[in-house]
């Protein structure tokens, strides 16, 4: 089976790739741009087996390229600008990656009849449930997004439906929640979180740390999306995530006692604009059509993936002063947005 990859070098991404890259079934080729949250070194041990591409998705002659050269049978679309606080304050890059991205892989998915299309996108898509009471997103929720980061994806949604409505296009959707795990970029609130702790700085918390996610370790994932590849019809959307929700103030607790340091360390920020409150979805169907399920728990991954991130400072450090320095950057300019 001939599948591309978009955004392989990515943090979920490339666990898909390393992970396929094991299998001899597949002839696996991966398109990532390596922006600032690409790495080749995710996926340089596996890269003497597949072939890769750096060419950004929104450049549709660079992108056509590759469909001819590569003739793909299937195509899973990670590639995406993901963080919700860059999207406030540089909104534009999220619509041209997200949607007119997205665009482009599925006219040239139409025109070189691909087989499958596998569009990963994200629970943020529905917008936010209350703090208290049972409710969970399912699957035919509407698509209510708050964020630059949120609409964009549901455009892109949008996008793959109608291509699914009008052309027949062969697409599944597949709506995740949190990820977390080795090789995430330390921007996200976990491996954020772990390179300031690790050096005794300070962890930022938005608001109270009263908001509240859906974890999920990113090696189930990886499988949810291969059992979704393999199994699942044309045209269906699933949920993807765990019961494993979790204030964020929780989180960062349950990560101070992992790396045996004070609470001393958090400190309480001002929130971001139209920070949504709690994402849980429903991951019923996916379990009942599929027989997937995570396998992992939080408190065996979180240990997981701080003792990863132990074992590769150096990884860390690379990022880190970036990632400080856009922190700041961001802080000013939400207190000029409030």
């Amino acid at each position: 089976m001939r599948i591309l990859v978009t955004g392989g070098a990515g943090f979920i991404g490339s666990d898909l790739v390393r992970r396929l890259a094991r299998s001899s079934r597949a002839k696996l080729s991966v398109v990532d741009s390596l922006t600032y949250a690409g790495d080749l070194k995710r996926i340089e041990t596996v890269l003497p087996a597949i072939a890769f591409y750096q060419v950004d998705i929104v450049d549709r002659p660079a992108l056509e390229k590759v469909f001819a050269q590569e003739s793909p049978q299937v195509v899973i679309h990670y590639a995406a600008e993901t963080h919700v606080d860059r999207s406030i304050v540089s909104p534009e890059k999220f619509i041209q990656t997200n949607v007119i991205g997205t665009f482009n892989l599925l006219q040239l998915s139409l025109e070189y009849k691909v087989q499958k299309f596998v569009h990963i996108s994200t629970d943020e898509v529905y917008g936010e449930l209350s703090l208290t009471g049972p409710e969970k997103f399912r699957e035919d929720y509407p698509l209510r997004p708050n964020s630059p980061y949120s609409a964009s994806k549901a455009s892109a949604e949008l996008l793959v439906r109608s291509y699914i409505k009008t052309y027949k296009f062969p697409a599944v959707i597949v709506r995740a929640s949190n990820a977390y795990g080795p090789w995430q970029y330390p921007e996200k609130l976990i491996p954020l979180s772990i390179v300031r702790l690790v050096f005794d700085q300070k962890v930022p918390i938005y608001g109270t740390g009263k908001n509240v996610r859906t974890w999920l370790y990113v090696e189930d994932f990886t499988e949810a999306v291969i059992q979704i590849l393999e199994k699942a019809p044309i045209g269906e959307i699933y949920n993807v995530g765990s019961t494993e929700e979790k204030p964020n103030l929780e989180v960062v607790k349950e990560l101070l006692r992992l790396l045996n340091k004070s609470e001393n360390l958090i400190e309480f920020v001002p929130d971001r604009p139209g920070h949504d409150l709690r994402y849980a979805v429903d991951t019923t169907k996916i379990e009942r059509d599929l027989g997937w399920r995570p396998r992992i728990s939080f408190q065996e991954g979180l240990k997981k993936t701080v003792e990863w991130y132990l074992s590769h400072l150096d990884w860390l450090l690379e990022k880190k002063s970036a990632v400080e320095a856009f922190s700041h950057k961001l802080q000013d300019q939400f207190a000029q947005l409030a």
